[in-house]
C-alpha cells in the first residue's frame, strides 16, 4: 500500500534532500584539490599608464598578492609600492637579458648581460624575491646551437656564487629564442650547472609552439621555481601565424588547464603563479585574470 503525500511527509523529504546535497558539497570539496598557490602578476604586462605605485595599487585591487617587477628599476620606488599596497616580490624579471644576450658574438655584450643578471638578483634581495626569471641566451643565424649553450653556462656561472650568497635562484625561462627545445634538453642543461641556486621558469603558453606544457611540467619537476600562466590558441597560431596564438583570454584558448594543474600535483608544485596574459587598461580586465586564474586553481 502507497502512504498518502501528505505536507509532513513533503517538508520531511525536503530536510532531507537538503541535508544530503549540503553534506555532497562537503564531500565535493573535501575531495577537491587543495593546491598551496599564489596570484601574481608580470609588471611588464600592466597596461595602465601611470607611476609604479599607481600601477601597484591597480595590481592590488584586482586580487592578486604579487608582483614580478623588472630589474634595474628605481629600487626606493619599486620598495615603496610593494609596501603601501601590500604585495610581496613573486619574482624579479632580468632586464637586460633580450638586449645583451649571454650568448652574443660580442665579449662586451655578454659581459653587460652578466651585469644585467647581477643587479637583477641584487633586487631581487631587496624586494624579498628567492628567484628571478632569465632568457639564457638566443641562437641564431651568427650564434651556433653548440656555442649557444657554451656561452650561456659560462655567462650564468659567474653570477651562480652571488646566487647562492643572496639565496636567489636563478631560473631559466622557456622562451621563443630557438634554444632548449625540448624537456629533456632544458633538465640537461640545468643539470649540468649541478646547483640548486639554477632552476627552471616555466612559461605554459610559451610551450605550445613545441609540445605539451603538462609533458614539460612532469621531465621538469623540482627543478620549476616559478610559473608562468599564459594562454595560447593552437589554431590561431597555425591560421594567422606564430604570434597570433596569444591573442585569447584566459580559458578561451587550447590549454588544457585540467591536465596542466594535476601535472603540477603531480610534481607537488606550489607558490608562486604569475601572469604574464594579454589585458586591457581597465580595472575590469585585470580582475579577469584574477578571476580565472582562481578557476584554474580548482580544476
Amino acid at each position: 500500500m502507497i502512504k498518502p503525500y501528505t505536507r509532513r511527509s513533503f517538508v520531511q523529504n525536503t530536510v532531507a534532500g537538503a541535508a544530503f546535497l549540503t553534506l555532497g558539497q562537503v564531500m565535493a570539496q573535501d575531495t577537491a584539490p587543495k593546491r598551496k598557490l599564489r596570484k601574481a602578476v608580470m609588471y611588464g604586462t600592466v597596461s595602465k599608464k601611470g607611476s609604479v605605485m599607481e600601477k601597484f595599487q591597480a595590481i592590488s585591487d584586482a586580487g592578486f598578492d604579487g608582483v614580478e617587477p623588472n630589474g634595474g628599476m628605481n629600487q626606493q620606488e619599486v620598495l615603496d609600492a610593494f609596501k603601501a599596497n601590500n604585495l610581496e616580490a613573486a619574482s624579479v624579471c632580468c632586464h637586460s637579458h633580450w638586449k645583451d644576450t649571454l650568448t652574443h658574438p660580442d665579449a662586451a655584450t655578454r659581459k653587460r648581460g652578466i651585469e644585467g643578471l647581477v643587479t637583477t638578483l641584487r633586487d631581487a634581495k631587496a624586494y624579498g624575491a628567492d628567484s628571478i626569471l632569465l632568457v639564457p641566451g638566443v641562437v641564431n643565424a651568427g650564434v651556433a646551437y653548440d656555442v649557444a649553450w657554451k656561452r650561456a653556462q659560462e655567462s650564468i656561472r659567474e653570477a651562480v656564487p652571488l646566487a647562492q650568497e643572496l639565496k636567489v635562484r636563478i631560473s631559466i625561462e622557456n622562451v621563443w629564442n630557438n634554444f632548449l627545445l625540448s624537456p629533456l634538453e632544458m633538465a640537461r642543461f640545468i643539470d649540468e650547472f649541478d646547483s640548486p641556486w639554477v632552476g627552471a621558469h616555466f612559461d605554459i603558453g610559451n610551450v605550445y609552439r613545441y609540445g605539451w606544457p603538462e609533458q614539460w611540467i612532469r621531465i621538469l619537476g623540482k627543478r620549476i621555481n616559478r610559473l608562468h600562466f599564459k594562454e595560447f590558441d593552437t589554431e590561431k597560431m597555425t591560421k594567422q601565424g606564430l604570434h597570433a596564438g596569444f591573442d585569447c583570454d584566459f580559458l578561451a584558448g587550447k590549454n588544457d588547464w585540467k591536465a596542466i594543474m594535476h601535472a603540477l600535483d603531480d610534481i607537488g608544485y606550489s607558490g608562486w603563479c604569475i601572469s604574464e596574459q594579454r589585458m586591457g587598461i581597465n580595472p575590469a580586465d585585470m580582475k579577469k585574470l584574477t578571476d580565472a586564474m582562481d578557476r584554474m586553481f580548482v580544476m
